[in-house]
């Protein structure tokens, strides 16, 4: 393979990584507008900003999942866990204007 093919590959990749990057960061603000809903109505209900048990059924899905597209169990709890705590922080606030 030559430099300028090399290149042109790398500038490919790059391209492929720039597109799912921009796909992962509208995926994340949907996830979120639809938590918000959840905030909404829990707070609304005055049930509780978290609901643990909902969360470990959760990770124990995703983590099956992470095996099974061989992500990095580690990465994927991290990944949830600061997800799920700027969501559990909104749920709080939104509770708090309640």
């Amino acid at each position: 393979m030559t430099t300028d093919d090399a290149a042109g590959q790398l500038a490919s990749y790059r391209g492929t990584i720039d597109n799912l990057d921009t796909a992962l960061l509208y995926i994340l603000a949907e996830r979120f507008r639809c938590t918000e809903l959840v905030g909404h109505l829990k707070a609304e209900q005055a049930m509780p900003a978290i609901d643990n048990e909902r969360e470990r059924r959760q990770l124990d899905r995703l983590m099956r999942i992470a095996n099974d597209v061989g992500l990095s169990r580690r990465f994927v709890e991290g990944l949830m866990t600061m997800i799920v705590g700027a969501v559990v922080e909104r749920h709080r606030e939104i509770a708090a204007k309640k």
